[in-house]
């Protein structure tokens, strides 16, 4: 009778190990009595203390959608209104050199900002000329051929040449050769009477004439922060962001 008591014991307890642990609705095992409780990850998403899912993987979060863009065409003709960033010198700066600027205030078309202001654009020198002894002024001109265009990175764009010119020095060269010869003249005629000022006047316009042909005229320089006017010789398209 003992021996028939412990089998059916042994036979009821084997037949509850093997049962399956089952999964209830708040994420967790149940087991038999006596025996740890242990939290299941579930599929797709984990539980919160308030039994609502949460999503599992982060990167299954919501992604938001790329900026919209249009584009917009700026027509040949068009002037941009550009301040210097590169200082530039007739007597310091080389052909091919490279210079930099940006937009004063924003460029418009078709009812929207196509270029806001402060767009970079970059170019080069294309002549430089020091002023002449005797004659010509100096000479600086340069052409911008890329701008950096919202949304789109770079553009490569066509425009004409922007030039300066530096002050003719006429008026100057001439009181530096009038000035000698009427001062010859005053010390010649004291010397020696109308003949002593002819010679004198003829030696003192000399002097100021050689000092005239020994001298270049006036550089020109063009500081950071110089304003210009850059006209597009072909149109150019933008890409321009379009507010939602």
């Amino acid at each position: 009778m003992k021996r028939a008591i412990v089998c059916t014991a042994g036979l009821a307890l084997l037949a509850a190990c093997s049962r399956a642990p089952e999964v209830t609705g708040n994420g967790f095992v149940s087991s038999p009595a006596g025996s740890s409780v242990r939290p299941v990850a579930t599929t797709g998403a984990a539980a919160t203390s308030s039994g609502s899912a949460a999503p599992a993987d982060p990167a299954a979060a919501a992604v938001p959608a790329s900026a919209e863009y249009r584009e917009v065409t700026l027509p040949a003709g068009t002037v941009l209104p550009v301040d210097l960033e590169t200082a530039v010198a007739s007597d310091t700066s080389r052909v091919e050199q490279a210079v930099q600027g940006r937009l004063r205030h924003g460029v418009t078309a078709q009812g929207v900002t196509a270029l806001p202001a402060g767009t970079a654009v970059s170019g080069h020198l294309t002549s430089v000329r020091r002023p002449g002894k005797v004659k010509g002024v100096a000479y600086i001109a340069m052409r911008f051929t890329q701008i950096d265009t919202p949304g789109a990175g770079s553009e490569k764009m066509s425009t004409a040449t922007v030039a300066r010119s530096g002050r003719t020095t006429k008026e100057k060269d001439t009181l530096k050769v009038v000035a000698p010869a009427a001062a010859g003249a005053v010390i010649g005629r004291i010397a020696g009477g109308k003949s002593g000022a002819a010679k004198g006047a003829v030696i003192g316009g000399a002097g100021g004439t050689g000092y005239v042909l020994a001298t270049r005229g006036e550089e020109l320089r063009l500081a950071k922060g110089t304003p210009l006017s850059v006209k597009l010789t072909s149109p150019l398209t933008v890409r321009v962001p379009v507010a939602k």
